[in-house]
C-alpha cells in the first residue's frame, strides 16, 4: 500500500511538473510574441569595426559648419533690402525660411536616418546645403535667395544625425566626451561665424559668403564620406508619409505665427488662424501617430518621464540661453548715447563675443567628466544655474565692453554643460533604433525655445525704447527686463530638470535578424543603454 501510494504520488508529481512546464513554455512564448510585437525590429552586425578618432573631429567640424550657416547672413541684414531690391519686411523671409526648414527637417531627417542610414542622410543634407549656397551665390533677387536659404536649412539635421552615429559606432567610454564636443561645436561656430562673415562680406562682397559656404559644405561632405562609417543600426519599417506631412504643416504654422506675430499683429486674423490651425493639425497628427505602425515620432516613448522632462527643460533652457545672442551684440553695437551701448562695429562686436564660443569648447570635456561621474542630470542642472547666474551678472555689467564679453563667456559655459547633458539624457532613455528621431525632436525643442525667446525679447525691446535723434532704440530698462526674464526662465528650467528621474531603467530591445549575404555575420542583440545611476 505504501509503495503504491508513493508511486501514485510520484506519477501525480510528474504530471504536475509536465503541466507546469508546458504552462511556462506557453507563457514564455506569449511574452516573446508580445515583446516582438511591441518593440522595434532592428538589424545590426555581430560586431562593430574599430572607429578612428578622426570620426569625432569630422562630426564636430560638421557641427561648426552648421552653426556658421545660421550666422552667415547676419552681417547682411541691414543691407539686404538694398542688395535684393525689396522691402525690409520681405527680406525677413531670408531668416524665417531657414528657421522653418530647420524645424521641420530635424525630426524628419532623423527618422529617415533611423530607417535608411544616418551617414547617408547626413550626405543628403550636406548636398542640400551646398546646392542652396550655390543658388544664393548666383542670385541677386529675393525669391532665389529664399529658395537657397530653404535648402541650407536642412543642414541643422547634421547635429542629431551625427550624435546618433556616435552612439552607434563609438565605445561607451568615448561617447560622453564625443557628444559634449559636438554639442559645443554649435557655440564655437556661432561665435566665430559673426566676425568671419563680417570680414568676408566687407572685403570680398556678399556673394563670397555663399561661395565660401558651398565650398565648406562640400569639404565636410567629402570628409564624412571618407572618414565616418555608416551606422550599423537600421529599423525595418516604412516611412510614415502622412505623419511627416502632418508634423510639417503643424510646425510651419506654429513657428510662422511665433516669428511673424509682432510684424503681422498678434490679434490679426492671419496670426490667430495660424495658431488655431497649428493646434488642430498637431492634435490630429498626435492621434494618428499613436495609431501608426511606424510613427515619425514615437509619442509613447516621448511621453516617458525622462524624455518628456528633458525636452521640456530643453525648451526653457533654449529660451534662457538665447539672451547672449540676442542682447550681447546689441549692447556692444548700440550708440554710446544710449548710456549703455558701446558704439562698436559688427566686426568688433563679433570679436568681443567670440571668447564665449571658446569657453563652450573648453568646458565640454569637463561636462563629459561630470556627466560620467555624477550623471547627466547633475550636469544639466549645473549648466542651467550658470546660465541663470550669467543673466543676473549681466545686470551689474551693463555699460562696459568687457562686461558684455564676460556675460557671454559665463552664459556660454553654462550652455556647454547643458548641451553636453541633454543628448546623453535622451539617448539613455530611448532604444537605439530611435536615436536619430529622438535627437531630432530634442533639437526641435531647442529651436522652439530660441524662437520663442527671440519673439519675447523683440516684443519687450520694441515696447521699451528711447529716441536717439529720429531713431528709436532699446532703452536700458528694456535690456534689464529681458535679462530678468531669461534669468527667471533658467530658474524655471532648473525646477523642470529636478523632475528628471535620477535612475532610468535600461530600454529593452529585441533584435530581429534580417536577410544577409552568406558571408555576413549573424544578427546580434543591440545592447541596451546603461541606466543612469546618478
Amino acid at each position: 500500500m505504501g509503495v503504491a501510494r508513493h508511486m501514485h504520488n510520484a506519477r501525480h508529481l510528474r504530471s504536475a511538473l509536465v503541466m507546469h512546464s508546458a504552462h511556462l513554455r506557453t507563457s514564455t512564448a506569449s511574452m516573446v510574441r508580445v515583446i516582438r510585437t511591441e518593440l522595434v525590429p532592428v538589424s545590426t552586425p555581430a560586431s562593430t569595426p574599430p572607429v578612428g578618432r578622426g570620426v569625432v573631429g569630422v562630426l564636430a567640424g560638421a557641427g561648426i559648419m552648421v552653426s556658421l550657416m545660421q550666422t552667415l547672413v547676419i552681417p547682411l541684414i541691414p543691407r539686404l533690402p538694398e542688395l535684393l531690391d525689396t522691402s525690409v519686411s520681405n527680406t525677413s523671409w531670408v531668416i524665417t525660411a531657414t528657421l522653418l526648414t530647420s524645424a521641420v527637417a530635424t525630426p524628419l531627417l532623423g527618422r529617415l536616418g533611423d530607417l535608411y542610414g544616418k551617414r547617408r542622410l547626413m550626405l543628403v543634407a550636406l548636398l542640400s546645403v551646398s546646392a542652396g549656397s550655390l543658388v544664393c551665390a548666383l542670385s541677386s533677387s529675393l525669391a532665389p535667395v529664399i529658395v537657397g536659404r530653404v535648402l541650407q536649412g536642412l543642414g541643422i539635421s547634421l547635429i542629431p544625425l551625427g550624435m546618433s552615429i556616435m552612439r552607434d559606432v563609438l565605445p561607451p567610454e568615448r561617447l560622453g566626451r564625443a557628444v559634449a564636443l559636438m554639442s559645443s561645436s554649435l557655440g564655437v561656430g556661432g561665435a566665430l561665424g559673426l566676425p568671419l562673415s563680417a570680414v568676408i562680406a566687407q572685403h570680398l562682397g556678399w556673394h563670397a559668403l555663399f561661395w565660401f559656404a558651398a565650398a565648406l559644405s562640400a569639404l565636410v561632405a567629402v570628409l564624412i564620406a571618407r572618414v565616418v562609417p555608416e551606422s550599423p543600426v537600421r529599423v525595418r519599417q516604412r516611412f510614415d508619409a502622412k505623419g511627416a506631412v502632418g508634423l510639417s504643416v503643424g510646425l510651419v504654422a506654429l513657428l510662422l505665427a511665433i516669428s511673424k506675430g509682432a510684424e503681422w499683429g498678434w490679434t490679426s486674423a492671419t496670426v490667430l488662424c495660424l495658431f488655431v490651425g497649428s493646434l488642430t493639425v498637431l492634435v490630429l497628427w498626435g492621434a494618428w501617430e499613436l495609431r501608426a505602425p511606424s510613427p515619425i515620432v514615437d509619442l509613447r516613448t516621448s511621453s516617458r518621464r525622462p524624455v518628456l522632462m528633458t525636452n521640456l527643460a530643453t525648451i526653457v533652457v533654449g529660451f534662457a540661453m538665447y539672451s547672449t545672442s540676442l542682447l550681447g551684440p546689441q549692447m556692444l553695437q548700440l550708440p554710446t548715447a544710449t548710456g549703455y551701448g558701446q558704439g562698436l562695429s559688427m566686426l568688433d562686436a563679433g570679436l568681443l563675443m567670440a571668447p564665449g564660443g571658446l569657453a563652450m569648447m573648453t568646458v565640454s570635456p569637463l561636462a563629459a567628466r561630470l556627466a560620467q561621474a555624477r550623471g547627466p542630470r547633475t550636469c544639466l542642472l549645473l549648466g542651467t544655474m550658470i546660465i541663470c547666474f550669467g543673466n543676473v551678472l549681466a545686470q551689474l555689467l551693463i555699460g562696459t565692453a568687457w562686461g558684455v564679453t564676460l556675460f557671454g563667456i559665463v552664459n556660454s559655459a553654462g550652455v556647454g554643460f547643458a548641451y553636453a547633458a541633454t543628448p546623453t539624457l535622451i539617448m539613455r532613455s530611448v532604444p537605439r533604433s530611435a536615436t536619430a528621431a529622438a535627437n531630432g525632436l530634442n533639437s526641435l525643442a531647442r529651436s522652439l525655445g530660441t524662437s520663442t525667446s527671440s519673439t519675447v525679447v523683440g516684443l519687450v525691446l520694441g515696447q521699451m525704447t528711447i529716441k536717439i535723434g529720429a531713431t528709436a532704440v532699446p532703452a536700458e530698462n528694456g535690456i534689464r527686463v529681458c535679462l530678468a526674464i531669461c534669468a527667471g526662465s533658467a530658474a524655471l528650467a532648473a525646477l523642470v530638470e529636478l523632475a528628471i528621474p535620477r535612475l532610468q531603467a535600461p530600454v529593452l530591445q529585441v533584435p530581429v535578424p534580417t536577410a544577409a549575404p552568406a558571408s555576413a555575420s549573424a544578427a546580434a542583440p543591440v545592447a541596451a543603454p546603461a541606466p543612469i545611476t546618478r
